[in-house]
């Protein structure tokens, strides 16, 4: 997508745009397949509403009409305990990231306990001290040491395992959480932080979707990018990208032919690690920055006969703590309940349930990338019956499948913001005619890989000043 919004900006500003794709096709995570009649989502389906970036370039591509909202009874949580059933509660809707505004809430107190509400009512005395400013904070610091162990294992952990696959010690807070430091600062306390942000927020739920799916938005872009004169190239592998005078040549393998491309600038989209590998050739001191291996997904999706769903037992799904025995899942998402359009067309006892497997720290030996597909999806069968609390056989299921998303899920670790900005500077460095974006720097979401894409490709077309004449790539 980072791609494709770049090409997208480069072309309005008049620029001749290649785009190069290794796969059958373009898009990254967002994409769709059609599956027991339905069609569905394989990646993305859903983007934050706390920006309007996605409705915008919805508008923009005439999909604003299919923007809608998901159901309004929200998430559980899966906590640890003897009986899974009894430790099994609605997550609380608000807050950021699972972070409460308000610790005495019951709803909260449900989740977190007596004892753990009382730990996170001191936020609002202890000093906020140096970790409103000091760097190198993670997630799980802020939150443990201003609102205790449960809020974090109990509320904060879980949405983070959904939301980024990794784990709040590992996160860097000032990425996954913009101005929620500088915010407690000023307000002086993280619950009063937390408030602050959300109510700063647009109306409405914190995300949204698309009525038949996102992989509309993909569809609809690469459309109007074809329309627009862009040149769309798939199973076009980039293997060299090196500097020839003051543009650059791209080498190429396709159907077994080698090709070498030139252009006035490049925009390198892809996954962090390849990104580096294509450019430390021609940027050697960008090698060191090479990212660590990011964790895969592995998603099943079922598709049931199960009347008893009709009651949407656990609202639009269920996030796993860490630590619940029996359950391999990360998430489940209902997605029947969650979304009324493909409720609608399901009909009465037929429901769509996705799992969600794989998070940073996983093991070989954890459910996941490794696990072949039959085995994710008996997996799969248990776990939706323990997290639904209704009973799910393979009698019961009219269709399923596995889609799995390599080193799809970059996460934003301690130093992420110091280590984008020392990127940066290597790429400005060495030429005004290169841009690199994508997940890896821009954090996850769509509203952050969008947003990132048009930055850094408005700022190539305004160092470039080429006019109608420019070939970017």
């Amino acid at each position: 997508m980072a791609g494709l919004v770049a090409a997208r900006t480069l072309l309005a500003r008049g620029m001749n745009v290649m785009v190069l794709e290794k796969s059958e096709r373009f898009g990254g995570t967002v994409d769709g397949r059609s599956l027991g009649g339905f069609r569905l989502d394989s990646g993305a389906e859903s983007f934050s509403t706390r920006s309007a970036t996605v409705p915008t370039l919805a508008a923009e591509l005439g999909l604003a009409e299919r923007i809608v909202a998901p159901d309004a009874t929200g998430a559980w949580v899966q906590l640890p305990g003897k009986s899974l059933s009894a430790s099994a509660q609605p997550l609380p809707n608000s807050g950021v990231l699972g972070i409460p505004a308000d610790p005495s809430d019951p709803a909260i107190t449900a989740v977190i306990g007596r004892a753990g509400s009382l730990r996170a009512a001191l936020d609002r005395v202890l000093p906020v001290g140096s970790l409103a400013t000091r760097s190198g904070v993670s997630l799980g610091e802020l939150v443990r040491t201003r609102m205790g162990e449960e809020v974090l294992t109990r509320l904060v952990a879980p949405v983070a395992g959904g939301v980024f696959s990794a784990n709040p010690d590992d996160l860097d807070v000032d990425s996954v959480a913009p101005g929620l430091r500088s915010t407690m600062g000023r307000v002086g306390s993280l619950g009063a932080a937390a408030g602050a942000l959300r109510a700063a927020a647009p109306a409405g739920a914190a995300v949204g979707g698309l009525a038949g799916g996102m992989a509309q938005l993909r569809d609809a872009l690469v459309e109007r990018l074809r329309a627009d004169g862009a040149d769309l190239r798939t199973r076009e592998q980039v293997s060299v990208v090196t500097r020839a005078g003051a543009g650059w040549s791209v080498t190429t393998e396709h159907s077994g032919l080698t090709r070498r491309i030139g252009a006035d600038a490049v925009v390198v989209a892809t996954e962090g690690r390849s990104a580096v590998d294509l450019l430390a050739p021609a940027l050697p001191s960008l090698a060191g920055e090479r990212p660590d291996p990011v964790p895969g997904v592995a998603l099943v999706t079922l598709i049931v006969d199960v009347p008893e769903l009709d009651a949407r037992p656990r609202g639009t799904g269920v996030l796993v703590a860490r630590g619940v025995e029996g359950v391999a899942a990360k998430a489940l998402t209902h997605s029947t309940a969650k979304w009324a359009w493909l409720r609608d067309q399901a009909g009465p006892g037929s429901h769509v349930l996705r799992l969600s497997f794989g998070r940073v720290g996983d093991s070989p030996a954890d459910v996941g990338l490794g696990s072949p597909d039959d085995v994710l999806y008996r997996h799969a069968l248990a776990d939706a019956s323990t997290l639904l609390d209704v009973a799910i056989g393979e009698a019961d299921v009219l269709d399923w499948d596995v889609v799995r998303w390599a080193g799809a899920l970059p996460h934003a670790s301690v130093g992420h913001r110091e280590r984008v900005a020392r990127i940066r500077s290597i790429v400005a460095a060495a030429s005004d005619s290169l841009a690199v974006t994508g997940g890896w720097l821009a954090g996850t979401g769509l509203v952050a890989v969008i947003d990132d894409a048009r930055a850094r490709a408005t700022a190539l077309a305004d160092a470039l000043d080429l006019g109608s004449t420019a070939d970017p790539l």
